[in-house]
């Protein structure tokens, strides 16, 4: 027999569980459905535990920056303090327990299993059906991109889920994508002594941010030893005796001992039902309004819209979805200052609009760089402080669409850009702002500067 519940919730990822303990805590009988782990992603294979591997990482090339600034080191990397870290500390073992019963204690109901519409308001989970009185909120999130190459189906590469579980770096490693996942986990395995070759069909790296950064951070990680490929196409993988061996377009094949697919994310609409509810299942991103509506008592929060494959995008987002449900008024979903940041070394923060994607939407752009070597605090810093400011402004409103801030702390630094942006501060008023030194972003003044005159 059909369940009688105010709300499901069909994926809890982190987007999910946060629409679900939030309507459970506000009294509403919520049922929330996961095939896989509650809290998804972020704390199992994604935002927590790579960060835990950048931070080891990073502690590494501080230790190795020493010669010249504060003496002599010698570092021996031992990756087993990570992968215990990231498994105790982490993921419980990859165990969401926890997680479960936080949910279940503010009064919801759990289901482990896949679930589909079969109608409006209707839901199949693991052999039982509920029907949802006030809706029912899709969260099932994204899963990796795999580029169709010949071979790649028939060999065992690594997804960023391997490299989560990964107790000891590879001898080598081949990295296939040049984008936040591919570099951050290049450089971390480099650390720990890994012969990392990056593959990137795009001419640059992180092809949809700066150019300036692609080139700043190609320059970096080939000072560490990592090698770079931009322009380079993969057309063929084979994999025989503990060795991949990938052929490029032009002829080339280069070898390593694991392979890792890091070409992007797609969202999660297979098998969920859409057609049921009058939607295309199709699509390549469930479409929804600012309320985060897909349909009459349907709304969809995280990876699936299409938004960003950002935790922060699932929360502000699911924060407007249990707003809608609840019935409360609240503001649409607004995009214009979405943050991202890349936690390679050094680290890149980017907000708004790319140089390119502002002309691109037929703006009469500007643009102001800063090199943070030559601020004072970039000075100073010395060993390890390459980076840089640029800053994206639409003239005819002299007000910024979009920031770039590159170096030690640059999602840090990227903070105060993003509230420029979101709040559309006229561009004279930032000049007359008082900017502490000596500080990182100090350099935001001589973007200014540079865009002043530019």
């Amino acid at each position: 027999m059909a369940q009688d519940t105010d709300v499901v919730v069909i994926g809890m990822g982190v987007g999910g569980e946060h629409v679900a303990e939030r309507l459970a805590g506000a009294g509403l009988d919520v049922v929330g459905v996961e095939a896989e782990l509650v809290g998804g992603e972020c704390p199992y294979w994604a935002c927590i535990p790579s960060k835990m591997m950048i931070r080891a990482g990073n502690l590494l090339a501080e230790a190795r920056r020493l010669p010249g600034m504060a003496g002599q080191a010698q570092v021996a990397p031992d990756f087993a303090p990570v992968a215990a870290r990231i498994r105790d500390e982490a993921t419980d073992d990859w165990n969401d327990q926890v997680a479960v019963e936080r949910f279940t204690g503010k009064g919801g109901r759990f289901v482990r299993g896949c679930a589909r519409l079969a109608g409006p308001g209707r839901v199949e989970a693991d052999g039982q059906v509920f029907i949802a009185r006030r809706g029912v909120v899709l969260a099932t999130g994204s899963r990796p991109q795999i580029p169709p190459v010949s071979g790649l189906d028939q060999v065992p590469y690594w997804t960023n889920r391997d490299a989560m579980a990964a107790k000891e770096p590879p001898a080598s490693l081949l990295v296939l994508g040049g984008g936040a996942v591919g570099l951050e986990l290049a450089q971390v395995f480099a650390r720990f002594g890994t012969a990392v070759t990056v593959i990137e069909a795009m001419e640059r790296l992180l092809p949809a941010e700066e150019p300036e950064v692609g080139a700043l951070l190609s320059d970096v990680l080939g000072a560490e030893g990592i090698t770079v490929r931009t322009g380079a196409r993969v057309i063929g993988v084979r994999h025989a005796e503990d060795t991949f061996q990938l052929t490029l377009d032009g002829g080339e094949e280069v070898t390593g001992q694991h392979l890792l697919v890091a070409t992007g994310r797609r969202p999660n609409l297979a098998g969920l039902g859409l057609e049921s509810v009058g939607l295309d299942p199709d699509a390549r991103a469930l479409d929804v309004d600012g309320q985060l509506r897909a349909a009459a008592g349907l709304w969809g929060v995280g990876d699936l819209t299409g938004h960003g494959f950002f935790t922060h995008v699932a929360v502000y987002q699911a924060e407007i979805a249990v707003r809608s449900v609840l019935g409360e008024p609240g503001p649409d979903a607004d995009y214009r200052a979405l943050s991202r940041v890349t936690f390679t070394d050094p680290e890149v923060g980017s907000v708004g609009l790319a140089e390119h994607a502002a002309r691109e939407r037929g703006l009469r752009v500007r643009t102001g760089t800063a090199q943070v070597p030559s601020s004072a605090r970039g000075w100073i810093h010395k060993a390890g402080n390459e980076g840089l400011i640029k800053l994206v402004e639409d003239a005819e409103r002299g007000v910024l669409v979009g920031a770039t801030s590159a170096g030690p702390a640059g999602g840090e630094v990227l903070y105060g850009l993003a509230v420029a942006v979101q709040a559309q501060v006229p561009v004279d008023r930032l000049r007359h702002m008082i900017y502490a030194y000596p500080t990182f972003h100090r350099a935001v003044e001589d973007a200014l500067a540079a865009l002043r005159h530019g």
